[in-house]
């Protein structure tokens, strides 16, 4: 990918990531929610830091727009790690059901504990934590039956904690979406961008488009000449096949130019509602670990 930089730390996300600390002597268990599109740059690299010793499941959501067979790779990765992983969409509620059985068992040790001092259906208390825009308040609202959690398709929605009750007997704490002070790897920046995790303002619409059509045009050119009637070539510039794209949209202005803003407006647009088709921008490498994951992904 290019050597653009993206960095983006409102002073807001360092005062999140201290109620985070502050808020882990309240809970019993972490969910971490991630994009199963890019599950590792989704990640925040200090928040294992910071969750030490909490029992953790990690959530690959938004697997619906996710290609299937990169998203089962990731869940054995994550396991190989020590890491339960699921896969989940939470806007359809897909493998959702799955989550509370599986924070059950995770916590088993901790029910009976609980058991043994009497203190039967004593509620379990978890963390759910994520970067922007990785789908935590959809999450809750669906585990919470569309409790108060506003959900909002842009990052820096949720700024307060909140405590949702799923059940007599689990309890969720909601967290603000927190990114990192810095991407040591220019490549974890883009691909934010390009799933929406960070604001469009951060970078040149024209230009995430085009290192998009970098990032993926070899890899899912079948998608892409489906969805706009194109014959990519991938040995093309990025920026000639955004032309040819928004060429065959109709996106032409006087003299015949195309309107590349309009196009990769669009572009960008549909590959986030997954309407180009289910596309993953990075796979797990063989014995990679947690902390070369952001890196090397």
């Amino acid at each position: 990918m290019s050597d653009q930089v993206i960095q983006w730390f409102p002073g807001h996300m360092a005062k999140t990531r201290r109620k985070i600390t502050e808020s882990l002597n309240m809970v019993d268990a972490v969910v971490e929610i991630v994009d199963a599109r890019i599950p590792v740059s989704s990640r925040n690299p200090e928040l294992a830091g910071i969750i030490v010793k909490k029992p953790l499941l990690v959530l690959l959501n938004k697997c619906d727009v996710a290609d299937p067979t990169a998203t089962s790779k990731w869940v054995k990765w994550f396991e190989a790690q020590g890491i339960k992983a699921l896969a989940v969409d939470c806007r359809s509620g897909k493998g959702v059901n799955m989550v509370v059985p599986t924070i059950k068992e995770l916590l088993k040790e901790k029910i009976e504990q609980n058991i043994s001092k009497g203190m039967v259906g004593k509620a379990l208390r978890v963390m759910v934590a994520g970067i922007p825009n990785v789908g935590k308040s959809s999450f809750i609202n669906r585990l919470a039956k569309g409790n108060r959690a506003k959900v909002e398709d842009r990052p820096g929605v949720t700024r307060g904690n909140q405590w949702f009750s799923v059940d007599r007997g689990l309890e969720l704490l909601d967290t603000p979406g927190v990114l990192w002070p810095k991407f040591e790897d220019p490549s974890v920046g883009l691909k934010l961008a390009f799933t929406g995790a960070v604001k469009d303002t951060v970078l040149d619409i024209e230009t995430l488009a085009v290192e998009f059509l970098k990032a993926t045009a070899k890899e899912y050119k079948g998608l892409l000449d489906a969805r706009y009637k194109t014959d990519i070539d991938i040995e093309q510039e990025p920026y000639d096949i955004l032309c040819a794209i928004g060429k065959k949209r109709g996106m032409v202005i006087r003299g015949g130019e195309i309107d590349t803003e309009r196009a990769a407006v669009m572009l960008m647009d549909e590959y986030r509602a997954g309407t180009i088709g289910k596309m993953t921008l990075e796979l797990p490498i063989e014995e990679m670990t947690l902390e070369e994951g952001v890196a090397d992904a």
